[in-house]
Formats: C-alpha cells, sequence, structure tokens
C-alpha cells in the first residue's frame, strides 16, 4: 500500500453482537463487557458477553452445517474459492481493518497495516490453495482387499485466541480448518474482539454457508470454558499461557477432544563476537521491542558474546533511543501502548524486579505519559540465568541482556528454560550457525534474522511451548482424522 503520512482516521465500528449461524445477535444473558482504547483507557464501544447457553448456539450451528449443511458437501475446490474471496475483501478493506486493528489493540498502524494485514491475506491465500490438494493413499496390504485412506474433518474446531495479533490469529486458526473442511466456534480475546468481528462480516459476504465460521465474544472461564466442554465441539486449537492450556487440557479429558496448543516462550537470542554488529543490533531490536514486546516468540534472553558485549550494548541503546512513541493511528508511531491495565501493571512490575534483583536498568524503566498504557523500552544489562527477568515470560517491551564465553555454556543456557518456542542466532560462521540450530530445543531457530514468518513454514514451541504446530502443510493435521477403508476382493 501506499505510504501514509497524515492521521489516520477513526474507524468506524460495526460489529459488536455475536455471529452465530450466519445471524447477528445479543448474547442469550443480555450482558455487555466493555473494550478500552488502550492508547486512552476510554471505552471504544460496548461488545456482546457470550456465555455457555451462546456457545451451545455456536456448537449447534456448527454441527448442523458440517453434517446437514452445504459446507461438508461442497467441494474442496469451492472451499477454497470462499478463502480466496476472503482473502480478497480483506485485502481491499485493508486499510480500515489495520485501523480498526490499531485502535483495540494499540499496535502502531505503520506495524498492522505493513506487517500484520499483509501476513493474514497470505495465509488465506495460502490455505485457499491447499483446500483440494488433500488426499489419501492407497495402501497394498496381503491379502485380496483394496485399501485407501481418506483424510477428513475431525468435526466442529473450537478456536481460542490471544490479544496480541487478533486477525493474524484469526487467519492462522481459519485457513487450516477451513481448507480441512472443518466448521469454527471462536472465541476471541477480550481485549480485542472487534477485527476478529469484522472478518466474520467479511466471511459473510464472501459467501460462506451460515453457521460455518461462528463467532461469540467473551472471557474465558465462561465462554471459553464453555467451547472446552461442549460435546459437539471435537478439537481445541488455543493460543496463549501454559497455564491455561493445562486447564483445557484437563477439562478437554472428559470428551477426549483433539488438542493443539501455541504457547508461549522465553525464547534465547545469541548473537557471536563474528557476527554482523548492525544486523545483529536492528535484528535484536525488532526481536523484542516489535508489537510492544507482545510477541509470543520474542528474543527476550538476549546472549552476547563477552568480548563484544560492551560495544552492543551502546549500539543497542543509540537504536532505541528515537523511538517514537504515541498515538497508534498515526503512521510515524513506532511504539504503542500495550493492551490493558492488567498487562501493564505486570510489566511495571518485573521492571521492578529487575531492579531489585541486581541487574542495571540502562534504558527505559518508567511509564511515558500520563494516560494510555504506554510503557518506555526498556533495557537491562548485567542480568544473571536466575533473574526472573531472564527466566519469566514477561511479554512487554523489555530487554534483558546477557554475557557469554563459548558454545557449549551457551547451548547449555539457551536450553535451560521450560519453554522452547524460538531461538535466533547471529554468525558468519555456517559450523556455529548449523551447532546452534541443530542442539537449542525450539520449534523455530532463525540463523541471521528474526521473526521471519512465512504462511508456508510451520511454527510451535518444544516443551511448555505447545503441542502440535500452526502454519504449513502441518498445521492441516490439526484439523484432519485419517480412515482406512478396506474392501475385499473376493
Amino acid at each position: 500500500m501506499a505510504t501514509i503520512t497524515e492521521p489516520i482516521t477513526t474507524p468506524a465500528v460495526r460489529e459488536t453482537e455475536c455471529f452465530i449461524g450466519g445471524k447477528w445477535t445479543p448474547s442469550v444473558s443480555g450482558q455487555t463487557f466493555s473494550t478500552i482504547n488502550p492508547s486512552t483507557e476510554e471505552v471504544i464501544c460496548e461488545v456482546a458477553e457470550g456465555d455457555a447457553a451462546d456457545i451451545d448456539l455456536a456448537a449447534k450451528a456448527a454441527h448442523a452445517a458440517l453434517y446437514d449443511g452445504p459446507w461438508g458437501k461442497m467441494d474442496a475446490r469451492d472451499r477454497g474459492i470462499l478463502m480466496n474471496k476472503l482473502a480478497d475483501l480483506i485485502e481491499s478493506n485493508l486499510e480500515e481493518l489495520a485501523a480498526l486493528e490499531s485502535l483495540d489493540n494499540g499496535k502502531p498502524f505503520a506495524d498492522s497495516s505493513t506487517a500484520d494485514l499483509p501476513l493474514v491475506v497470505d495465509c488465506l491465500r495460502y490455505y485457499a490453495g491447499w483446500a483440494d490438494k488433500i488426499h489419501g493413499k492407497t495402501i497394498p496390504v496381503r491379502g485380496d482387499f483394496f485399501v485407501y485412506t481418506r483424510r477428513e474433518p475431525v468435526g466442529v474446531a473450537g478456536q481460542i485466541i490471544p490479544w496480541n495479533f487478533p486477525m493474524l490469529m484469526t487467519a492462522w486458526k481459519w485457513g487450516p480448518a477451513l481448507a480441512a473442511g472443518c466448521t469454527i466456534v471462536m472465541k476471541p480475546a477480550e481485549q480485542t474482539p472487534l477485527t476478529c468481528l469484522r472478518m466474520a462480516k467479511l466471511a459473510q459476504e464472501a459467501g460462506f454457508p451460515d453457521g460455518v465460521i461462528n463467532v461469540v465474544p467473551g472471557f474465558g472461564p465462561t465462554a471459553g470454558a464453555a467451547v472446552v466442554k461442549h460435546p459437539l465441539v471435537d478439537k481445541i486449537a488455543f493460543t496463549g499461557e501454559h497455564t491455561t492450556a493445562q486447564i483445557i487440557q484437563r477439562e478437554a479429558a472428559d470428551t477426549m477432544k483433539r488438542l493443539t496448543f501455541e504457547l508461549g516462550g522465553k525464547s534465547p537470542n545469541i548473537v557471536f563476537a563474528d557476527a554482523d554488529l548492525d544486523e545483529a543490533v536492528a535484528g535484536s531490536d525488532a526481536g523484542l521491542f516489535f508489537n510492544m514486546g507482545q510477541c509470543c516468540c520474542a528474543g527476550s534472553r538476549l546472549y552476547v558474546e563477552e568480548s563484544i558485549h560492551d560495544a552492543f550494548v551502546e549500539r543497542m541503546l543509540e537504536s532505541i533511543a528515537g523511538r517514537k512513541l504515541g498515538d497508534p493511528l498515526d503512521p510515524s508511531t513506532q511504539q504503542g501502548p500495550q493492551v490493558d491495565q492488567a498487562q501493564f501493571d505486570k510489566i511495571m512490575k518485573y521492571i521492578g524486579l529487575g531492579q531489585e534483583q541486581g541487574a542495571n536498568c540502562a534504558a527505559g524503566g518508567n511509564r511515558f505519559g500520563d494516560r494510555g498504557y504506554f510503557i518506555e523500552p526498556t533495557v537491562f544489562t548485567g542480568v544473571t540465568d536466575e533473574m526472573q527477568i531472564a527466566t519469566d515470560e514477561i511479554f512487554g517491551p523489555v530487554m534483558s541482556i546477557l554475557k557469554f564465553r563459548d558454545m557449549d555454556e551457551i547451548i547449555d543456557r539457551a536450553n535451560n528454560t521450560m519453554y522452547g518456542l524460538a531461538a535466533a542466532v547471529w554468525t558468519r560462521d555456517v559450523q556455529k550457525a548449523h551447532k546452534i540450530a541443530n542442539s537449542v530445543r525450539a520449534g523455530t531457530v532463525w540463523v541471521n534474522c528474526y521473526d521471519a514468518f512465512d504462511a508456508a513454514a510451520p511454527f510451535g514451541g518444544f516443551k511448555m511451548s505447545g503441542l502440535g504446530r500452526e502454519l504449513g502443510e502441518a498445521a492441516l493435521n490439526n484439523y484432519l482424522e485419517d480412515k482406512t477403508v478396506t474392501v475385499a476382493l473376493s
């Protein structure tokens, strides 16, 4: 899209009700909740507060759409055509959607318009291409039998997404589910429901049959829990904190739902002395501070080889010094607010803990401005592995820089975490790069880059960072069942 220099007009908010069975309806209870503008702390609008009764209606609508409606009988290629139509509608409304995302979430318009939304469109188009390429196999077996397999949709997919990338997480969930032929009951994060609801409206305009996509805004303990427990929901895809995933695992046991989780991280970002220092600084800056540090794969443990540590820190402080904080709808803004008061308080608590435990706050550490949930980009040096800022997922603009000496040491330290989502290494030495890539237990390892994503490349975690994979062909497996058919030939 063309470069925009003038402030963006505040977008109109159109969809605020539950979207169930192709209809926009208030919650059964009539309750609503406020969604807040994190840059002003003012109410944007009231949104329908769904709960178990609304989830029940959504699950029944999704089940009927799959087994009694046109979706289950639709040619796979036609499903792909609908997905491409949705991608086209999103692309044609990109500026409006990016502004709505920035209003509700607080991320800079420059990021939502040039990073988030293009990735949303690409993801949907990628999976649209998969819709008619999912097929089984013929299998030679002993005896006079003809055996083949079918790959069938797992059924109704319950999808629960976070607030840090609302539209992108919607696309990551909808794409493979729709390509596989599933129907959807989605609960967006209560902090950021507006763009998911807008996407549901665009899906309706694209021609998706009633009940294929259902969106019920609400809270985790009520609406989210109801998705997990509902007997007509066959599969849960959740992105969020590992503690919530543990609850979901326990609650899903009664109905034996299929589960996939994309969870948190404390990703090691390793800079060797032979790295291109300018590239490493720029990449590490973006790898932590992008989206106000609210990324599950943020490079929040930044390990720098001892001999270049001081020079690296100096350049990093220069890199963040001129960052512009402010109104997300100003295209020149580089950092917006944290998503809500709870997140703001959590991050400020960790900044205090870092100082109490002996780390040096080399930059930032304070609230920015007097309204909105803004926090200065913060850099800690003198960090050691046992400090809480080095062990806990902060999910904010707080960088911890640690020193290391050699390869064996850094591999052990990088793996000394319950998480295993992502990692990165910066070096000109191909042997070092591959040694780190092969040895660090993480679902993604970036070499001389950070946050490089593509819809075709699987993403997910080891250990407490998740189960299964998003994106790529791998994500289709989350939404498919294998059926074996055996035919006697005599």
